[in-house]
């Protein structure tokens, strides 16, 4: 047989229904392989950062391991943000890269290059990949393949590289004499005795619990586990960035989302809490603000991640406990976890009254407010829909205010956050999910990085509804450049440009519509989700909109801007408040 046959073969085998990739010389044989399968759908991509980035959606919306093929050289550099996107937010993926035949390599020779394109993409990737690997043997492609697969899945998942080399491709192998991996090994660590036995005492005695949900809850398969939990419990829930879709929004016990671009009463939800329970998160400084010594500095943190490294890492707490958090989670339920009812309801009706005070949106009458917007959609999204959102200004009004229901999923880069990312996650998410509608959420300076791939979208005619907010700059920047650069707009205004969104998108044979009045909106949704085909809404909004409220740096999480006054913050805080001066540098 011949190997890229095998490979293919192997790829089916393990459940991959789709490739993303775009051609080239050192993929020929591989894509050779592909020609007129039935089982495996190639998925001819536009650009190779898009191609990687539609493998992560794929894994994102399915949980099984996305699959993406680039040629050597430009190629393989071209998927290194996706690549990295999935190491960041430990997303399962298996990149494939083509490379010139092994006696065109320059192994150790003192030379820049021997092959036409060759780069060695192994090398460059090694820090954002769990492994990469060169495979110059054929008679280890079965080893390489199995043990890529494990790896992607194993422990927190991430996406692994294999670089195979043209003559490797074509080499004949037989499948019977191949050198198998072992993947048997450890059980997920379960929690100690000691340690879950703390995090009980710690829930019976506390009087302002919170439950923090970040992506590691979804990246663990365990939704299930977490809301059993939060039924037996009434603990309230907020969830980091990543964690959005973990929890329904439409549950009582929940309470929004933390940190800087969070909603103000989730921040002073955690910032008043007594016990913090912090789930498959890495408590970065997006969650915590640039003073973690600040953050939840009146709870006792129980931080449970699958990763030791992340333990402690970044703010001190109280517990840490090394554990996949299903099991952890499965283990707590399984123990009977009781907490003083009557307090925790007192403190979720606190947090109402947070909510009551500060929502996440104002109707607006006359031009379209962006938070609005998104709480108007979500009243028109399918109960399965599933949201993928650029990054920017856009990403933070959807996380505020959109409510994330049902099946619903809410797809985004967190680490890496490359602009131009929602477009091919949409892409990956149909594929994975056929029969559901993806909902693209961008800006009009991200949409321009991948453009392109509306053709895609509209050769496969995949259910994606793009909603394109133009504000006609780059205006998270913008707003950053405003607050510390005394108004100097270089290249978010100044410089910047966009094209006629909506005569572009017809160029793609997708309809497009364009609105700017908020009287517009209602009509515009209707039209935009009256059938499953791919259909494009420019929403045209001032050009001077922000993303309040937002955390400024040298402020702890409860006092974002803009700011709230000194007593009136001081009658919601249980702690003493922080001067706004204290702890500058």
């Amino acid at each position: 047989m011949k190997l890229s046959t095998y490979v293919i073969d192997f790829l089916a085998s393990q459940g991959a229904t789709h490739i993303f990739e775009v051609c080239g010389g050192a993929l020929a044989h591989l894509l050779d392989s592909l020609y007129a399968r039935e089982d495996v759908c190639t998925v001819s991509m536009h650009h190779e950062m898009a191609a990687a980035i539609a493998a992560e959606g794929y894994s994102r919306a399915g949980g099984n391991v996305g699959v993406a093929m680039a040629t050597s050289g430009p190629g393989a550099t071209n998927m290194i943000t996706g690549i990295g996107s999935c190491y960041f937010d430990s997303v399962p993926c298996l990149f494939i890269t083509g490379q010139v035949n092994t006696y065109e390599f320059k192994f150790d020779q003192p030379v820049r290059q021997v092959g036409f394109q060759e780069t060695d993409i192994v090398k460059i990737v090694k820090p954002i990949v769990k492994d990469a690997v060169l495979i110059t043997k054929e008679d280890d492609i079965q080893y390489h393949l199995e043990r890529a697969f494990h790896l992607a899945m194993e422990g927190r998942p991430g996406p692994v590289l294999l670089d195979i080399p043209m003559n490797v491709q074509r080499a004949e192998v037989e499948p019977r004499s191949l050198k198998a991996f072992d993947d048997s090994g450890a059980e997920p660590k379960v929690p100690g005795e000691d340690s879950m036995r703390e995090v009980l005492e710690l829930m019976k005695r506390s009087d302002r619990p919170m439950m923090l949900v970040g992506g590691g809850v979804r990246t663990a398969k365990a939704t299930t586990e977490l809301m059993e939990l939060v039924q037996k419990t009434g603990i309230p829930v907020v969830t980091s960035l990543m964690g959005l879709d973990a929890f329904p929004h439409d549950h009582p016990c929940f309470m929004g989302m933390i940190g800087t671009y969070g909603n103000r009463y989730a921040n002073l939800a955690v910032a008043n809490s007594d016990l913090l329970l912090a789930l498959g998160t890495r408590l970065d400084t997006r969650q915590t603000g640039t003073r973690p010594e600040t953050f939840a500095r009146g709870a006792k943190i129980v931080q449970v991640d699958i990763d030791p490294n992340e333990l402690e890492a970044k703010v001190p707490v109280h517990l840490a406990v090394p554990c996949h958090l299903q099991v952890f989670l499965k283990s707590l339920n399984s123990l009977g976890p009781e907490v003083d009812q009557a307090k925790v309801d007192a403190w979720r009706k606190v947090i109402g009254g947070y909510k009551a005070s500060h929502p996440s949106f104002i109707p607006s009458k006359n031009r379209i407010d962006p938070n609005h917007f998104m709480h108007q959609l979500s009243g028109h999204l399918p109960k399965d829909a599933m949201i993928c959102t650029d990054v920017g200004q856009i990403q933070m009004w959807a996380a505020q205010s959109l409510e994330i229901r049902g099946t619903q999923r809410f797809l985004t880069q967190g680490g890496m956050a490359c602009m131009g990312s929602a477009l091919p996650l949409a892409i990956g998410a149909s594929f994975a999910r056929p029969g559901r509608m993806a909902v693209v959420i961008a800006g009009d300076g991200g949409f321009q990085l991948n453009t392109q791939e509306l053709q895609t979208v509209y050769h496969h005619r995949l259910p994606v509804k793009v909603i394109l907010l133009n504000n006609e700059c780059y205006g998270m920047v913008r707003q950053f450049q405003e607050q510390y650069f005394e108004g100097r707009l270089q290249s978010t205004v100044q410089g910047y440009s966009a094209p006629n969104f909506p005569s572009v998108v017809q160029a793609y044979r997708i309809p497009a519509k364009s609105i700017s009045a908020s009287s517009e909106v209602e009509a515009a949704f209707r039209w935009l989700f009256q059938d499953m085909s791919p259909r494009f809404l420019e929403v045209v909004i001032g050009n001077d909109s922000k993303v309040t409220p937002k955390l400024s740096v040298n402020k702890p999480i409860e006092d974002q801007d803009p700011p709230l006054d000194r007593e009136e913050l001081r009658s919601k805080m249980f702690l003493e408040i922080l001067e706004e001066t204290e702890g500058l540098n």
